[in-house]
């Protein structure tokens, strides 16, 4: 059976393990704003705000699943978003997942967040 090392990730880790400490799940957060790279800061910023009143920090964050519903937008806002991640995480990178969606519930919400976290005890 061969075995192929998985490719090292940038901009994100492809695993995150966790020191022990409280689990927190954070419901998905959206943002506002007329571009992509706005809504995703906006909802950033919110994450943040949740992850706080838990208790917690951005370095707490061990894994995001992102929503879009707009894959292109998504592309094109590529350096944007990275300045919008790196504004409020700075060089933390947890476990990522990006999925593509054709809605969200609110209709003008382009991007959704999920976190989970581990804030340490």
């Amino acid at each position: 059976m061969s075995h192929r090392a998985v490719d090292p990730a940038a901009g994100y880790a492809n695993a995150v393990v966790a020191a022990p400490g409280r689990l927190v799940h954070l419901a998905g957060q959206i943002g506002s704003g007329d571009t992509f790279a706005t809504q995703f800061g906006d909802a950033l910023d919110n994450v943040v705000r949740v992850l706080e009143m838990a208790g917690g920090a951005p370095e707490h964050v061990v894994s995001f699943q992102i929503f879009v519903t707009d894959m292109p937008a998504y592309r094109a806002s590529l350096r944007d978003v990275g300045e919008e991640y790196r504004a409020r995480f700075g060089r933390h990178y947890p476990a990522m997942s990006l999925l593509g969606t054709t809605e969200l519930v609110d209709p003008s919400a382009l991007v959704e967040i999920v976190a989970t976290a581990v804030i340490p005890e």
